[in-house]
């Protein structure tokens, strides 16, 4: 198959004025490098093509695909991980990962929780502070924890995202609705193991693959997977392959939540365990990192003996699956038909 892949590179954005913790979750060049060397092996041809701008610029020149390797994750926006894979849809143009209600609904942990709560899956309680005015509302026992609502890697998370008295809320609270422009996710502080769990595939197909859980070395941030500890991750986290009755719950958690919210392909869910062992959700990734040793995903799957271009073919074969513009051998595109049942080309 001729495979796009879309991205945001994180030192387009840099160059461009954005700092540091604003360009977090993009990507840099060696994770693109990767998935195009992993999709040559498998006997595609890959087609880097770049963030959202690139790819309306493609689509103008009147560029197709049979597929579409999507990992942009958008600037702006509770639906910036949705842009994407919208403008595909509008182009009848297959894509990896999930699609654009998905993205914006796990994007926004608050609302994610509240579909969570409705399947019944276990979740911390929280509020959502969108002003000073919703601070006083809050009646949530202390120790809690505070974070924007809708970012990754850790962004907006340090130690003093554990609060333990009305005055840490409102200061907190205050300075991130400044700082990140958007809501603030207050939920109750859970105490125990985190753990992160890989699932692979799409529906009845999907499958928790495996669990690691996320140890702090010393050094790091203290009690929370900040965002310092995520960047310095090869220092600071030991990332421990898990298997043992206290994961099967986590697992069995993660996959109700996957196959409850429709999230297709591959991704993470993230869980911690409260003061009575219980696993709790925090969140779902359905768009995860995707940089061969230094996220999550990648890092699961080579303590499994998945190798990183077993986990690339996986994720094609899961999306290819599902697209009536693909040939069962997934390797040719099958022309569309217009209305006359001519074939139609692109």
């Amino acid at each position: 198959m001729r495979i796009g892949i879309t991205f945001d590179l994180r030192q387009d954005y840099l160059s461009e004025g954005f700092s540091e913790e604003e360009t977090a979750e993009f990507d840099r060049p060696d994770t693109i490098e990767a998935i195009c060397q992993a999709l040559q092996d498998l006997g595609h041809q890959a087609e880097p093509i770049g963030n959202i701008r690139r790819l309306v610029e493609s689509l103008a020149q009147g560029k197709r695909w049979d597929l579409v390797f999507n990992i942009a994750e958008g600037l702006y926006g509770f639906a910036r991980e949705a842009q994407v894979p919208a403008l595909l849809d509008a182009y009848a143009i297959p894509y990896t990962f999930s699609d654009p209600l998905v993205l914006s609904l796990a994007l926004h942990k608050g609302m994610t929780k509240r579909v969570l709560r409705d399947l019944g899956i276990p979740t911390a309680q929280f509020a959502i502070v969108e002003a000073d005015s919703d601070l006083a509302r809050i009646d949530l026992p202390f120790p809690l924890f505070a974070k924007p609502v809708a970012e990754g890697t850790g962004k907006g998370i340090n130690v003093a995202s554990k609060l333990r008295t009305r005055e840490e809320l409102t200061s907190v609270c205050r300075r991130l609705l400044e700082e990140f422009h958007q809501p603030v996710l207050v939920e109750t502080f859970l105490p125990g193991r985190e753990f992160t769990v890989g699932i692979l595939g799409t529906g009845e197909q999907a499958a928790a693959i495996g669990a690691l859980e996320i140890v702090l070395q010393p050094g790091a941030d203290e009690a929370v997977y900040s965002y310092r500890n995520k960047e310095e991750c090869e220092r600071l986290v030991e990332y421990r392959l898990v298997d043992e009755p206290a994961v099967d719950a986590a697992k069995e958690i993660a996959l109700a939540a996957w196959k409850g919210l429709g999230c297709r392909d591959a991704g993470r869910v993230d869980l911690r365990q409260d003061s009575e062992g219980v696993p709790n959700l925090l969140e779902v990734n359905p768009l995860s990192g995707l940089h061969p040793e230094h996220s999550d995903l990648p890092i699961l799957c080579t303590q499994l003996g998945i190798s990183y271009r077993d986990l690339i073919g996986r994720i094609v074969d899961s999306a290819a699956s599902r697209s009536p513009l693909v040939s069962p051998d997934r390797r040719t595109a099958t022309p569309r038909k217009d209305a006359s049942g001519l074939a139609v080309t692109r």
